[in-house]
């Protein structure tokens, strides 16, 4: 990420006039600017390695650090972007205020996970994957606490969230997830989520 000036971000998609629809927006943010445009996934990743932006507002196959963009609310495309390394997602027609906060919570290194359209949909196609035959690699390696952690972040829950349905500290449930994703391999919190459906850890419309 960027230190001490503007979030850098590339935007792709094949039309010209979304993209500019989106720089407009960005660009009226003073910590967002746009650095760079692409009409394809390949040149996306040619600017990405080039510009090396901070987060890559695509809709297409994601090379680096990415919030994803669709017109579609429920398809197995945003499904295989999730599991691709896609960093979270938003629908095309998400308003202004949303786009510019999500794209600062995916420049943090964190999964957006927040907005419950994007629960919804982790949820729903996480259920129509097949369930792994075998425990994930790391997941004996976990204690039971960090077992919790882990659960709680497969809900979407946040670390604050966390922290009061455990009645612990946020300090805290910040060392349980970063122990949780290190021992699973995992980069981020929508690769935990996106485990714990596959795995059964995790099931698709229970709370616990």
């Amino acid at each position: 990420m960027t230190s001490g000036g503007p979030l850098r971000i590339l935007i792709a998609d094949d039309q010209a006039l979304v993209r500019a629809g989106f720089k407009m927006i960005l660009d009226a943010e003073d910590d967002l600017d746009v650095v760079g445009e692409a009409a394809d996934g390949a040149a996306a990743v040619e600017l990405a390695r080039r510009l090396k932006p901070d987060v890559v507002l695509m809709d297409c196959e994601p090379p680096v650090r990415v919030l994803m963009l669709t017109t579609f609310d429920l398809n197995e495309y945003v499904y295989e972007a999730l599991r691709a390394g896609a960093s979270g997602f938003l629908l095309k027609d998400v308003p202004p205020e949303q786009l510019a906060a999500g794209i600062r919570v995916v420049a943090q290194g964190e999964a957006l996970l927040a907005p419950s359209i994007t629960k919804r949909l982790i949820q729903e196609f996480a259920a129509a994957a097949p369930v792994a035959a075998q425990p994930p690699k790391g997941l004996d390696e976990l204690t039971a606490r960090e077992l919790e952690v882990f659960r709680l972040i497969a809900r979407g829950l946040s670390n604050a969230e966390i922290a009061a349905e455990l009645i612990v500290s946020e300090t805290t449930v910040k060392t349980h997830v970063a122990r949780v994703l290190m021992k699973l391999g995992l980069r981020d919190r929508v690769q935990a989520v996106v485990l714990a459906y596959e795995s059964g850890i995790a099931i698709p419309g229970r709370s616990g």
